[in-house]
């Protein structure tokens, strides 16, 4: 967390608060999250500047600058953007401060400490490794297909990997391979194309209604648990057939979802709905 689904929600929150806003001060007080130079340049070369728009390239949320460069911030775990009265309380958690011409901060908040900034002049920089995205129309079925021949990690290792498709996490991987019926520790080239081609529309239709509703906020504290950068908390959760459901009753089928640890991640599946057996195995 967050994933694709939630650092979307997140660009497109604070596009209408921050696009034409000028930086007018910016505090740095965690000097860790400021990833390749000193946090005091970080801030002098992002004060006076305006933030001309926001997007998103996998799970990095990206701020182009009136002087064309761009500052990329990675939330990782549990890293939070929230926009408050300059006067609100600051907790021990706030790790970076932006002052706007509005008379408001943008204020980076973060348990773990895990997120990082970057100031780059070209986002590629960054980000030149990263994979397609899966809602982009580069991302075809074929795309999907020719990423995994000949690849031997199970298939929920690879749809983590950001070489081979950005955005998509623990989450949103378990969610499509129940919804394609895939078992998730399936070698991914042992996928057919029709294999992929199920694939490809559930991660897409997953993502999809994952932005719609929000993302996902799985409980917990408010200091780890996912928030909208308008305070509130996502739905998607409400949706979740799978993930986090250990015991209960599929959806589908009704046996009990199953939980393991694949590529030290736990994973959730359903033993009947996503059974694979290998050629050869329990012929006679």
């Amino acid at each position: 967390m967050p994933e694709l689904p939630e650092v979307e929600n997140t660009a497109r929150d604070l596009k209408p608060l921050l696009v034409g806003r000028h930086v007018q001060a910016v505090q740095i007080l965690w000097p860790r999250l400021v990833h390749g130079k000193a946090p005091e340049a970080f801030a002098v070369e992002l004060t006076g500047r305006q933030i001309v728009n926001t997007d998103r390239r996998g799970k990095f949320l990206l701020f182009p600058l009136d002087n064309r460069r761009i500052w990329i911030v990675h939330l990782r775990m549990t890293g939070q953007l929230h926009l408050v009265p300059t006067q609100t309380e600051i907790d021990r958690h706030v790790h970076a401060l932006l002052e706007l011409d509005n008379g408001q901060q943008l204020r980076y908040r973060d348990a773990r400490k895990f997120g990082r900034f970057y100031l780059v002049d070209e986002a590629e920089e960054l980000l030149a490794k990263l994979g397609p995205e899966p809602l982009s129309a580069a991302f075809t079925p074929l795309e999907l297909f020719s990423r995994l021949q000949g690849r031997r990690p199970a298939i929920k290792t690879l749809l983590l990997d950001q070489r081979v498709l950005a955005g998509l996490g623990n989450i949103y991987a378990d969610e499509a391979l129940f919804a394609a019926g895939i078992d998730p520790r399936r070698p991914a080239s042992t996928l057919t194309q029709a294999d992929c081609n199920r694939l490809h529309m559930a991660i897409r239709q997953t993502l999809a209604t994952a932005i719609r509703e929000g993302g996902s906020s799985l409980g917990g504290s408010a200091l780890t648990n996912y928030r909208r950068p308008i305070g509130v908390q996502g739905r998607f959760q409400q949706r979740h057939q799978v993930y986090r459901r250990t015991g209960q009753p599929c959806p589908r089928c009704g046996a009990p979802i199953e939980r393991i640890t694949l590529a030290q991640r736990s994973t959730h599946f359903c033993p009947t709905c996503q059974r694979y057996e290998p050629l050869g195995v329990g012929s006679s």
